[in-house]
């Protein structure tokens, strides 16, 4: 390709020596640039803008309060030393629940009553979860959340202690 370029320039060289541009080139360019300053930007209605900034905000508006509404308030937020304490009362209380389950078949009934006090003190605990998203004191909240982990914790306890008595009063009395 480059081959026949140069062959092209080779042959006709004097075409381009002798030809020049014309002399009123410079001021054809002169006017066009001239015209083309004179055409009037393209602008965009007041009110266009207007809406485009309102649309802006909103959308602003909406992403923050949807990110605020989805984000749950947890212990630790308000004291972590309250979550270590919930963690640990959370979980003892799910082993001391097995060790109730396990004395379920002795006893149905003593187990039917012992579960309907710990369900109304997870529902209570279920409410107060619920009421620290909302309140405006929130470590009060999160106190009566603790302490009622505390008396399910004790509740679970003594409901074991007296399973155990009920068991030993049983073998007592079958021998």
């Amino acid at each position: 390709m480059s081959n026949n370029l140069e062959e092209y320039i080779k042959a006709n060289k004097k075409a381009f020596d002798v030809a020049s541009p014309p002399g009123d080139l410079w001021s054809r360019i002169e006017i066009g640039l001239e015209q083309d300053r004179l055409k009037k930007p393209l602008r965009v209605p007041f009110w266009f803008s207007i809406a485009a900034s309102f649309t802006v905000i909103i959308t602003f508006i909406f992403i923050y309060t949807y990110r605020n509404r989805t984000r749950e308030l947890d212990i630790a937020d308000i004291n972590p030393s309250y979550a270590k304490k919930e963690m640990k009362f959370a979980t003892l209380i799910e082993e001391k629940k097995d060790s109730l389950m396990v004395f379920a078949t002795s006893n149905p009934d003593l187990y039917k009553k012992f579960s309907q006090d710990l369900n109304d003190l997870a529902a209570d605990y279920t409410r107060l979860k619920e009421e620290l998203q909302t309140s405006p004191n929130k470590k009060i909240v999160v106190k009566a959340m603790v302490r009622n982990l505390e008396i399910q914790l004790q509740i679970i306890n003594q409901q074991l202690s007296i399973i155990n008595e009920v068991d030993q009063y049983k073998k007592e009395n079958s021998i």
